[in-house]
């Protein structure tokens, strides 16, 4: 393990920055924040790797638990994770970089740089993809409905298949903000096109050579064999651990792979702004503003907010079992990087743990409550009585010609379910006339429709898919 630390003892070594920032612990507690990862520090559990750097210095990098069990490897800061989302701040920072210099406009149209995308009712714009308010439709839902796994082997031309397909959209272009995993593979895809290289060599080429990320790449192969790479792990029944299988063949929204040093290296830019410059690197934290003005936090791959009072830039990622957490407080001037190979570890908590060990000194007298978070709230319906003559209404079998694939509505004794050949059966509780509510997070609202007292289909909704269309053949 790498500890960056000159101090042998568990005493707290707390030195002030110039008067004119706030303070920083130049040489933060290690006994304090091994503390903070003290329940996953030994070689029969996953673990996580931590970064954090101040004003260009990496003052504290250090590795608990294992990269790999079977082989009890320990997680160091040289250990390679796949960080999910925490990958759309690098494809938004390619986009932005093409754009500074005119190759592209973000107010271009989508389809004027990839020609297999629809065209829909109302434009959709590369800016719209950024800061999710396109009302395109997400791919992992998609491909869930479509009777995928996510632990699939899932490649760039599966998702361009899917966008092939979309015949409508969530909601009218920036009238609303909802995260779309397919805007940002779109955005890959439009870095790929206009710069003539691929995604990856992009990438590498203008960001992370140039920073020194020299572990960090977009992984679009699901072979390419990985040096020091970490493997990700569940939670089992017996109290054990099961590996959670990750065979991702795409890049943009997701699939950086990449080291906690290396992630605090990124977020310096944001101080010297090496690479991009200081007016590309500004643009990065614009925030989104809708057709009603209302601005959101979004903004260039990475969420605007604040903690404690002072100003952050962050995103986290979870795909498997890999969880990751990345943030940026502007007035220190410190970045903090948290990766995990757990998906019952909470890198967002840890890294503001760390952060309150870190910066103990920085923060305003108050207490300022940290940045809202959205939760989705639902009222509870009451169940509605069927008879059999309602329940054979909607019995049948319904197609989808934007996915290319079946569900059968069938009783199973006095209940409904929804049967597709890989999912298995999905119950269908009543919530209102017409409407279900299925178990399934891609399988989260259904609602028959009817014509002349028919039913005609249903269109299905979850998370980040709205009103998908089935029609009842």
């Amino acid at each position: 393990m790498t500890l960056r630390l000159n101090c042998v003892t568990g005493a707290v070594v707390v030195a002030c920055l110039a008067t004119a920032a706030p303070a920083v612990s130049q040489q933060p507690n290690a006994r304090t924040i091994d503390s903070i990862f003290a329940e996953w520090d030994r070689p029969d559990s996953p673990g996580a790797a931590v970064a954090v750097m101040r004003r260009g210095e990496i003052i504290f990098s250090k590795g608990y638990g294992s990269a790999q069990l079977e082989y009890e490897i320990p997680i160091t800061p040289a250990t390679v994770f796949h960080v999910a989302s925490v990958s759309k701040q690098f494809t938004a920072m390619a986009v932005t970089l093409l754009a500074a210099n005119g190759k592209l406009s973000l107010d271009d149209e989508v389809q004027q740089h990839l020609s297999y995308v629809p065209k829909f009712d109302r434009p959709v714009t590369v800016r719209q993809l950024i800061h999710h308010t396109s009302g395109i439709r997400d791919q992992w839902e998609l491909l869930a409905m479509a009777g995928w796994r996510l632990d699939d082997v899932i490649t760039m031309e599966h998702i361009r298949s899917m966008m092939r397909h979309q015949k409508e959209l969530n909601f009218e272009p920036n009238s609303e903000h909802l995260y779309c995993n397919m805007g940002y593979t779109l955005l890959a895809e439009i870095a790929a096109t206009v710069s003539g290289q691929t995604f990856p060599e992009f990438t590498n080429a203008r960001i992370f050579e140039p920073l020194g990320m020299s572990r960090t790449h977009f992984h679009d192969d699901h072979e390419m064999i990985v040096p020091n790479r970490a493997y990700s792990y569940t939670i089992a029944d017996d109290g054990g651990h099961r590996k959670a299988v990750l065979s991702y063949a795409n890049a943009g929204a997701t699939s950086l792979f990449t080291t906690a040093e290396d992630l605090v290296t990124w977020l310096d830019n944001f101080r010297h702004a090496r690479v991009g410059g200081r007016a590309v690197m500004e643009q990065m934290q614009e925030q989104g503003v809708l057709n009603n003005g209302e601005l959101v936090s979004y903004a260039r791959g990475v969420f605007v907010g604040h903690y404690r009072g002072l100003k952050t830039v962050s995103h986290g990622g979870g795909d498997a079992g890999f969880r990751s957490f990345v943030t940026w407080f502007e007035e220190p001037e410190v970045g903090i990087a948290v990766l995990t190979n757990l998906h019952s570890i909470q890198p967002r908590r840890l890294a503001l743990e760390v952060a309150e060990v870190v910066m103990a000194d920085a923060f305003p007298d108050a207490k300022v409550a940290d940045s809202p978070r959205d939760e989705a709230r639902g009222a509870r319906l009451p169940f509605a009585a069927f008879s059999d003559r309602e329940f054979t209404d909607y019995t049948g079998v319904y197609y989808s010609d934007e996915l290319g694939t079946f569900y059968t509505v069938e009783t199973d004794g006095d209940a409904l379910v929804a049967r597709h050949r890989r999912h298995g059966d999905i119950p269908l509780t009543s919530i209102g006339e017409d409407e279900f509510r299925g178990d399934r997070w891609f399988f989260h609202q259904v609602k028959f429709e009817r014509n002349a007292g028919l039913v005609t289909g249903l269109r299905v909704t979850g998370g980040r898919v709205r009103n998908l269309w089935f029609a009842k053949r």
